[in-house]
């Protein structure tokens, strides 16, 4: 998932990052991510599909201005948090159903799990769904959910989870004749990819504008990619994927390759824009953009570079490689949070605009991008947050109407509403 914990390295830390960082691993009392987390290799649980030969990627896209600067105080005036729920199990995820009359919003518990349903401002007792036989370590569990682009007709999701052995399933699942429950019987295994280490699971889920469900899968684990996963196009791991989920059969297909970890990929509903957030190794933490109309398969370079910057070397070869959009330093943070953009109607203002966070430090920021530029690089912690009350950002989700909602680990979920 997000790192979720800091490089062992304090470098470039603040002493208020480090009081914080402590904080986080007594509060968590988990390993390490960046342990080597090994386990035996236990080989794919079926063969890759066939590669396809990668087009050859574009020049780098051109940057406007990505300075950041402070939300403006006209738009700052204007928007506020509010709490919407608490009390939840290591909540990583929130999403809703496709035309749903209820306008219901679904909430994933990482350890426990379970789906959960939140409703007219309460969490409904009965879970939506609960997997069984589910790994515990700090980055695996229930990771990712995506309902069908025709769920109304087809009740079918999907669920990304990790199994007691730590290996990644992708399963499809229908809902019963009650729509508060998912039928277990209705099982059905898309996909199993095998994990050597107990670390960068990636998970999360999302349909296309394409109809077709992607994945996006970390490069296995340990630190730095030791199985040069990322670079290597035969590999399921270190990629953004693909399923054809109406097939008989679903295969994997590769999208993109050079990933680390990403924590969280996004479509922008009308533009199909597809932003990644890519966590980093031990300096940079990133977010990538593919354009909607962008058939190019896009090699992000992993691990040859962490973002802008040559990974482990003063000099290398760049050639081929996408650059980010948007990196920082750890001096600023240590596990980037992917978000979504805004397309809701109360908040005008932030039309268009992707907003980001930090695990570690509660940061948020936003932009916008377009036709390959990105401007009005924003940061809004001074200005919605000044008390803090942000932390351990796990993840982002938008509700029927588009508005949007942040999600913490520690169990509370936030919604930018108009002040």
């Amino acid at each position: 998932m997000s790192e979720w914990l800091p490089k062992p390295t304090s470098a470039g830390y603040s002493a208020s990052q480090l009081v914080r960082i402590s904080f986080l691993i007594a509060g968590l009392g988990v390993v390490a991510c960046r342990g080597d987390g090994h386990r035996p290799d236990r080989g794919s649980a079926r063969p890759p599909s066939t590669v396809p030969a990668p087009a050859p990627a574009p020049a780098a896209a051109p940057v406007s201005d990505p300075r950041l600067v402070p939300v403006p105080a006209e738009v700052a005036a204007k928007v506020t948090l509010k709490e919407i729920a608490h009390g939840l199990d290591r909540p990583v995820l929130l999403v809703v159903a496709p035309g749903d009359p209820r306008r219901r919003m679904f909430v994933l518990e990482q350890h426990a799990g379970q789906v959960r349903i939140l409703e007219n401002g309460a969490v409904l007792p009965r879970p939506f769904l609960t997997i069984p036989d589910i790994s515990d370590g700090n980055e695996q569990g229930l990771l990712g959910l995506a309902f069908h682009p025709r769920y109304q007709t087809t009740g079918k999701l999907y669920v990304n989870y990790t199994d007691g052995d730590g290996n990644t399933h992708i399963v499809e699942y229908k809902v019963s004749a009650n729509p508060d429950v998912v039928d277990p019987a209705s099982r059905r295994e898309l996909y199993e990819i095998a994990q050597p280490y107990s670390n960068h699971n990636g998970g999360n889920l999302a349909f296309g504008p394409d109809g077709k469900l992607y994945t996006g899968m970390g490069d296995g684990g340990s630190a730095g990619d030791p199985r040069k996963n990322g670079q290597n196009p035969q590999a399921l791991l270190g990629k953004i994927l693909r399923f054809d989920v109406d097939a008989a059969k679903p295969e994997p297909e590769r999208v993109h390759l050079g990933v680390r970890n990403p924590w969280r990929f996004w479509f922008d509903p009308p533009t199909g824009d597809l932003y990644i957030a890519d966590v980093g190794q031990d300096l940079w933490e990133s977010v990538y953009v593919v354009g909607g109309k962008d058939a190019t398969q896009h090699n992000f370079g992993w691990n040859v570079v962490e973002g802008n910057h040559c990974y482990k070397a003063k000099t290398c070869d760049r050639t081929g490689f996408t650059a980010p959009v948007a990196d920082y330093s750890h001096d600023e943070g240590c596990s980037v949070t992917g978000g979504v953009t805004y397309r809701g109607k109360a908040l005008p203002q932030l039309a268009g605009r992707y907003f980001y966070a930090d695990y570690c430090t509660g940061l948020l920021r936003s932009f916008v991008w377009q036709a390959g530029a990105i401007r009005d690089h924003w940061d809004w912690k001074a200005a919605i947050d000044p008390a803090g009350v942000l932390q351990q950002i796990s993840s982002f989700g938008v509700d029927a109407d588009g508005e949007i909602y942040i999600v913490e680990l520690t169990g509370s979920i936030y919604e930018l509403v108009p002040r």
